[in-house]
């Protein structure tokens, strides 16, 4: 499970290099809070969210970013949740921190990869975020961003022209599941990204 943090730049975002759409939003309940999780394949994926995603959310951040002057304290005050990512006791007060926001009504994007994809292909999810997911009994609702690798391939420095689809699938129901069941609820997570993903930029 990957965090991040920052309020990017909304309103740039979308000329940023190309055009890009969001598809599926039909699958959103309104009103109900969720965690969105999607592939991460670029840099260019969080400007993409930024742009072209239109529900509210919150990123997941690790704790350190909070501890920035400045930075920090504009980061609290956009509500974005602080989560601690190393192992053991503090790290899973971390998530039940995190949870409890999240099944009060706060929405959160996660990258369950836990890290960008070097050649633009779907990687295994870690079970961090259905750990959180089965916590505060929310849906995860499966996102898939097509075309960021070909813009801003990791590594890279210069973002190339390309176009960026945004693909949100049905969500996956976690009311009445068990932290045991956080392998089979990965996999299942998985496959509806992977079916997104094949889906292309279109």
């Amino acid at each position: 499970m990957r965090c991040y943090s920052p309020d990017m730049g909304a309103d740039w975002a979308p000329d940023f290099r190309g055009p890009g759409f969001c598809q599926g939003g039909e699958n959103v309940v309104p009103g109900r809070s969720c965690i969105f999780a999607a592939n991460h394949q670029s840099q260019f994926d969080i400007f993409a969210l930024q742009g072209y995603f239109p529900f509210d959310f919150r990123w997941l951040a690790k704790k350190e970013l909070f501890r920035i002057p400045f930075f920090g304290p504009a980061m609290i005050r956009a509500g974005h949740i602080p989560v601690d990512r190393a192992h053991g006791r503090k790290a899973l007060k971390s998530l039940d921190a995190a949870a409890e926001r999240i099944s009060t009504g706060t929405s959160v994007i996660i990258f369950p990869e836990g890290t960008r994809s070097v050649d633009g292909r779907l990687g295994e999810f870690k079970t961090g975020a259905m750990i959180l997911a089965i916590k505060a009994g929310v849906p995860l609702v499966p996102v898939a961003i097509c075309g960021s690798h070909e813009i801003l391939p990791k590594g890279a420095f210069l973002a190339r022209p390309g176009r960026v689809a945004i693909r949100i699938g049905r969500p996956i129901e976690t009311v009445g599941m068990k932290l045991k069941d956080k392998t089979a609820l990965a996999a299942e997570l998985h496959a509806a990204v992977e079916s997104l993903l094949d889906q292309g930029v279109g």
